[in-house]
């Protein structure tokens, strides 16, 4: 099992199991293959020593991925926050950030549904 980035990737195609990395989709990861000149269908098992540590060296120099993406993400949210912003403050309430309805469908985001008591009717 190979270990790149912090990661070990699965016996897969080398193009799917580069996906397993943070930051990491299916074109970047065909882009790595094309820049290591490696067959993107070959397992990963099958790949030799030199081959994975070029995969390692074009990832680290070009690709910016797990704690250093995690890392700047969760500083652009927070820098959202301090400022104020009404995205920062939807961020703040754990709310939709990008305008979608919270009437229905916000479950995701506001978490299980919290059950409020009705009006009582008044009776004459």
């Amino acid at each position: 099992m190979a270990r790149i980035a912090g990661i070990d990737l699965p016996n897969k195609a080398t193009k799917i199991a580069l996906t397993y990395i943070f930051g990491i989709g299916r074109t970047s990861a065909a882009e790595i293959c094309s820049k290591a000149n490696i067959d993107p269908e070959r397992h990963i098992n099958d790949l030799s020593a030199e081959e994975i540590n070029d995969l390692r060296q074009i990832i680290d120099n070009e690709y910016k991925v797990e704690g250093r993406l995690r890392t700047e993400t969760a500083m652009n949210v927070k820098r959202l926050m301090d400022i104020g912003c009404y995205r920062g403050l939807r961020h703040r309430k754990g709310l939709p950030v990008n305008g979608q309805r919270t009437k229905t469908n916000a479950r995701t985001r506001k978490g299980k549904r919290k059950t409020v008591a009705g009006k009582k009717k008044a009776t004459k």
